[in-house]
C-alpha cells in the first residue's frame, strides 16, 4: 500500500469497481468511476490556469466528496489542497489563504458574502461548490469543470510528495500548515483497518458502509473518505450533522461502521425519539478527537449494541495512531481502567514518554510527554522550518520518520497509553482544538480586560468548554456576556469562552508567568486527570 498515491488508487478503483456507489449524498450518488473521471476534469481545469507543481488550491466547504475530488485533482499535478474551516472569521481565513498562496478557492454558497471580506486572496479563480444559477459572479464547481474534457493526466507522483495541508493553530496564536503526504494519509487508512474490521465487497458479501458527518477540514473528515477509496465499501455523507438526519441514515442505508466525536454521541442519545429506528446494521462506531465521558459510553454501548473502538490522534500525525479495542470496553468488568487508556499503538508505531527536562525516556507509569515515531508522521509544518525543527528535537535521517513531540503528557502501563494531561494548554471541545493564547490575543483587546487567561473545564456535553478568567481595569466595567459578545465579533464561536469569570487577580509567579495549572484546579477538583 505504501507505494500508492492518491490518484493512483481512485484510477484502479475507477477500473475496478467502475459504477459502484463510493459515496452518497443528500445530493447525489458518486460512483467510484464519477470520482475519477471528476478529478480528470478538475486537474484540466486547473491545469488551464497554470496551476501546477507545488501550487495550493483551497476548500471552504462542508462537502467532503467535492472536496476530496479536488484534492485527488490537484495531485494529478503534483499540487497540494488545503482544506480550510469554515467555521473561522474572515481574517482568519484571510490569513489561511495568504499563507498557503492558494491560487484556487472551492466555497460554498453559505460563504460567497464572506469572500468579499477577505482582501488578501491569492487566488486567481474562485468557484462554489453547489450547483446552482452564479452568485456574485461566481459559477459552480460542476459547471467549471464539466467544461474541460475527461483526460488523465497521468501523473502518478512519490508516496512521499505533499497530498493535503491542513491547519491547526499553534501556541503562538498563528495557525500552521500541516503538509500531510500520500504515504501518511494512506499508512493511517490502512493500519486499523483489521480492528475496524471495514472490508470492501467480495463476491461472498457487500461491502461496508460508512457514515460520514465530519467536517472535511478535520484530519478525520477528510481521512474517514480516504479509508473508503482505499478499501472500497461505500460511504454516507452528510455535510452537516443533524442528529435525527443522521439516526434515519444508518436506518435508511444500513451503515455499518461510524466515526464519531464524543459529543455527537451524545447527541444521538439525546434524541428523545431513538428507539423508533432501526439501528441493527451498525458494527462498530470509533470515536476520538476529544475525550469521552464514562456515563455516555456505558450509556452508547448499551444503546447501539455494536463494537466501540476509541483512538488517539493528532493532525500531525495523519489521525489515529493508538486504538482501544473493542475487547477492552467493559464498562463493568475487572478491565473497566482500561476505558481512561487511548489504547496501544497502531502498525508500525513507536512510542517514547521523555522527560521535558532532561529530553530521557521515564519508566513505565511515569508521566512524560508522548512522542510518536511512525510512517503516519506529517512531512513538516509548510515553510516553518523553526517549528518543524522544534516538532523533531532528535531531527530526522533519511528513511527516518523522526520522534514528534506531540505535546500531550501521558504514561504508558502493560502497553497502554494513558493521556495525562496536555502539555501545551490546548482545550479540545467538540473535537475541536482550541489554543489559548490565540484566544487570548483577542480577549485582550476588549477595552476594559486587564489581564486575562482562557483556560478548559469541564463540560458534560463536549468534553471541555473554553472559559475566561480576567481582570478588569481600574474603573472600568464590562459584564461576561459582554465579553462573550465582543469575542465572538471577532474569532470563530467554537472558540469563544462559554462563559467568563471576573477575578481580583490572576495568579502569577514571582517571575510573572500564568500558572494556568492554579486556575484550573478548582474547576477539576475530584477528578483523576485534568481533561474529561
Amino acid at each position: 500500500m505504501s507505494a500508492q498515491t492518491l490518484n493512483t488508487i481512485a484510477r484502479s478503483q475507477a477500473k475496478d469497481l467502475g459504477d459502484a456507489t463510493a459515496f452518497a449524498t443528500p445530493f447525489r450518488r458518486w460512483s467510484y468511476r464519477d470520482v475519477d473521471e471528476a478529478s480528470n476534469r478538475v486537474a484540466q481545469g486547473l491545469k488551464s490556469l497554470g496551476i501546477g507543481p507545488g501550487d495550493r488550491v483551497a476548500t471552504l466547504t462542508r462537502h467532503v466528496v467535492e472536496c476530496l475530488v479536488l484534492t485527488i485533482a490537484a495531485t494529478k499535478l503534483q499540487a497540494v489542497c488545503m482544506p480550510v474551516n469554515w467555521r473561522l472569521a474572515p481574517p482568519e481565513i484571510d490569513y489561511i489563504l495568504g499563507n498557503g498562496e492558494a491560487r484556487f478557492l472551492m466555497a460554498d454558497r453559505d460563504f460567497a458574502d464572506s469572500l468579499s471580506r477577505i482582501p488578501a486572496a491569492t487566488t486567481i479563480k474562485n468557484v462554489l461548490t453547489e450547483d446552482g444559477p452564479p452568485l456574485n459572479g461566481l459559477e459552480s464547481f460542476s459547471a467549471w469543470y464539466g467544461q474541460f474534457d475527461d483526460v488523465d493526466t497521468g501523473y502518478v507522483g512519490d508516496t512521499d510528495e505533499p497530498a493535503l495541508q491542513l491547519y491547526s493553530s499553534g501556541t503562538t496564536g498563528l495557525p500552521k500548515g500541516i503538509e500531510l503526504s500520500h504515504r501518511n494519509l494512506i499508512a493511517n487508512a490502512t493500519n486499523f483497518q483489521v480492528e475496524f474490521q471495514y472490508y470492501g465487497a467480495t463476491a461472498d458479501k457487500p461491502g461496508n458502509v460508512q457514515l460520514n458527518a465530519l467536517p472535511c477540514f478535520h484530519v478525520a473528515g477528510i481521512g474517514v473518505a480516504i479509508i473508503t477509496l482505499l478499501h472500497g465499501g461505500s460511504q454516507i455523507v452528510r455535510d452537516t450533522f443533524v442528529p435525527a438526519d443522521v439516526l434515519q441514515a444508518i436506518q435508511d442505508h444500513k451503515i455499518t461502521h461510524a466515526f464519531l466525536v464524543p459529543a455527537m454521541i451524545h447527541a444521538l442519545l439525546m434524541q428523545p425519539d431513538i428507539d423508533k429506528y432501526d439501528l441493527s446494521s451498525l458494527e462498530c462506531i470509533s470515536y476520538g478527537a476529544s475525550p469521552i465521558t464514562d456515563r455516555v459510553l456505558t450509556e452508547a454501548m448499551q444503546r447501539f449494541k455494536c463494537r466501540f473502538m476509541q483512538v488517539y490522534g493528532l493532525t500531525e500525525t495523519s489521525g489515529a495512531i493508538c486504538c482501544l479495542g473493542s475487547d477492552d470496553h467493559d464498562p463493568n468488568g475487572p478491565r473497566s481502567h482500561l476505558l481512561r487508556s487511548a489504547g496501544k499503538p497502531g502498525q508500525g508505531v513507536g512510542r517514547r514518554i521523555v522527560d521535558t527536562t532532561t529530553m530521557k525516556d521515564v519508566a513505565e507509569g511515569e508521566v512524560g510527554e508522548i512522542w510518536i515515531q511512525s510512517d503516519q508522521n506529517m512531512i513538516g509544518y509548510w515553510r516553518n522550518p523553526e517549528a518543524t525543527a522544534a516538532a523533531f528535537p532528535e531531527g530526522r535521517k533519511k528513511g527516518d520518520f523522526g520522534w514528534f513531540r506531540t505535546g500531550d503528557a501521558g504514561y504508558m502501563r502493560d502497553g497502554y497509553l494513558f493521556i495525562h494531561d496536555r502539555i501545551k494548554d490546548m482545550v479540545i471541545t467538540g473535537g475541536e482544538n482550541v489554543y489559548p493564547a490565540e484566544v487570548e490575543n483577542v480577549l485582550m483587546q476588549h477595552p476594559a480586560v486587564a489581564d486575562g487567561a482562557i483556560i478548559g473545564v469541564p463540560d458534560e456535553r463536549w468534553g471541555e468548554a473554553v472559559k475566561a478568567c480576567v481582570t478588569l481595569r481600574p474603573g472600568a466595567q464590562a459584564t461576561p456576556q459582554e465579553i462573550i459578545d465582543f469575542m465572538r465579533e471577532r474569532i470563530a464561536h467554537y472558540k469563544c469562552p462559554k462563559s467568563v469569570d471576573i477575578m481580583d487577580a490572576l495568579p502569577r509567579n514571582p517571575s510573572g508567568k500564568l500558572l494556568k495549572f492554579v486556575l484550573r484546579k478548582p474547576y477539576w477538583e475530584g477528578r483523576a486527570r485534568a481533561v474529561n
